[in-house]
């Protein structure tokens, strides 16, 4: 470890390794590689004086970077593309003459970044599936717990745990849909040279239009894609970008949402992170069990939902065919997109497979507040009793006021049943009253539609993915 230049956090303490390795040189400049091999490849299959054995020695090397001779070639041409081109013919002396025949920069890094970001996309897709997988678990788990709603993180109808989890999931579940939509439409850009109009392929093929139409569907068969993008200028449309890192966005926001949450339900002290036994919460309050995995998921999610705007950005200052100065951003922008947003998956798998419930916290908050959850249950009984609707509407607003007094203003428990059972206008006893008090009746149909939504759209999502799951993941820090 260099402990005198600076080191990336996003790899040090966020992002894993499987995910590092498809943005580390190895990834790219064998990639490159691949890509010069099915270029020649496919030159030679349509004609052009290639050799098999120019191809086998090309083989041979595609995978041992000699990256001295690069580097050093580099600081004399100030051109990074030219320099692997120059390194590869010094390993492979037979095919230097036909490297990157034909082709601009771009084949080179446009394609590769097209086949990274896909990769990339593909393994955040399995991290995502597996937080679905916990998270649908959980739901599955507490769908009949009652537990207090909050709009305006003001108490409200009453739902359940599990019910709380699908709305988690059902964000999570959309995220996946984009994901999928945006991996099925990924191209590669093929080799259209220079500005994009192949022209170069039409000098060396002299003219033959229906060679030079098959060069971009080869390439991409021998890359394992299934076509490239019809039209191009020098690069493939920087849109492409925005529409990669808008997905990383879009998971983002719903990872922030998740941990938001649970956050707010630890101060509650009704839910409550993984913690393991020798975690230290504070430097000076050591009683403190602070929810630093959520935490730290809000922190990354903020820098990812943000970051999305590099590309949309570059997509539009492009000039014409195309600019450089969408280079350096690159550089940054997507790769440190997709570490963020690995790291913030793994949390999220973390905390969600070891998230507490405390359900006699969660059952004395809710009883605190369930005779304000009650009261129209209550005026229909007293009704029935023989009382008059808008006369008990006016009484029980007029006692859910002296209630809500004696809780905020004098700190003692919420006595409203005790206030109608002394009112002879309800005709209803403490007893009567305290029947009305059993939370499940309070939760509509939380079970049920957390039992739909499992079945009708996760369970399908799940098993279509199932090779995919089994995700465990490890926090450095």
């Amino acid at each position: 470890m260099n402990t005198d230049v600076y080191q990336s956090p996003l790899s040090e303490r966020y992002a894993s390794r499987e995910m590092q390795y498809l943005f580390s040189q190895d990834m790219k400049f064998r990639t490159w590689r691949k890509l010069w091999i099915a270029l020649a490849e496919t030159e030679m299959e349509l004609g052009l004086p290639i050799t098999e054995e120019q191809i086998e020695e090309l083989k041979a090397h595609a995978e041992d970077i000699n990256y001295d001779v690069a580097r050093a070639r580099e600081k004399e041409v100030r051109h990074d593309v030219m320099s692997h081109v120059y390194a590869y013919g010094v390993q492979c002396p037979k095919a230097k003459g036909i490297i990157h025949l034909g082709a601009t920069s771009c084949y080179v890094g446009d394609n590769t970044d097209i086949i990274i970001m896909t990769e990339a996309l593909k393994l955040v897709k399995k991290k995502l599936v597996n937080v679905i997988a916990e998270l649908a678990a959980f739901a599955d788990k507490y769908k009949a717990q009652p537990t207090l709603a909050f709009t305006h993180f003001q108490p409200a109808q009453p739902t359940t745990v599990g019910k709380r989890a699908s709305l988690w999931l059902q964000e999570f579940s959309l995220d996946l849909e984009d994901l999928n939509h945006v991996l099925s439409t990924m191209k590669l850009l093929g080799s259209k040279g220079t500005t994009g109009t192949q022209a170069s392929f039409l000098e060396l093929f002299d003219g033959n239009q229906e060679k030079i139409d098959r060069i971009d569907p080869m390439i991409a068969e021998k890359m394992g894609f299934k076509e490239c993008y019809p039209v191009s200028g020098q690069t493939y449309s920087r849109k492409v970008d925005t529409r990669v890192a808008n997905i990383l966005a879009g998971i983002a926001a719903s990872a922030h949402k998740l941990s938001n949450d649970i956050r707010l339900l630890q101060h509650l002290k009704e839910v409550e992170e993984p913690f393991e036994k020798s975690q230290i919460g504070s430097s000076a309050m050591a009683y403190k069990r602070n929810p630093m995995r959520s935490e730290r998921i809000a922190s990354l999610s903020r820098y990812v939902m943000i970051d999305a705007l590099n590309p949309a950005i570059t997509s539009a200052t492009q000039w014409f065919e195309r600019t450089l100065d969408d280079s350096a951003n690159k550089r940054l922008s997507i790769p440190e997109g997709f570490l963020a947003v690995d790291g913030i998956l793994d949390l999220c798998l973390n905390v969600v497979d070891g998230l507490v419930v405390y359900p006699k916290v969660i059952e004395k908050r809710l009883m605190s507040e369930l005779p304000f959850m009650a009261t129209e249950n209550i005026m229909m009984d007293a009704v029935k009793a023989g009382g008059d609707r808008q006369e008990l509407h006016e009484r029980i607003r007029e006692l859910s006021m002296e209630a809500g007094r004696n809780v905020k203003v004098e700190g003692r428990d919420n006595n409203l049943l005790e206030l109608i059972a002394a009112d002879p206008a309800f005709n209803l006893t403490l007893e009567d009253l305290q029947k009305t008090m059993e939370p499940a009746r309070y939760v509509g149909r939380s079970k049920e539609q957390v039992e739909a939504f499992l079945k009708n759209v996760i369970h399908p999502i799940l098993e279509e993915n199932r090779d995919l799951l089994g995700v465990k993941a490890e926090i450095n820090v």
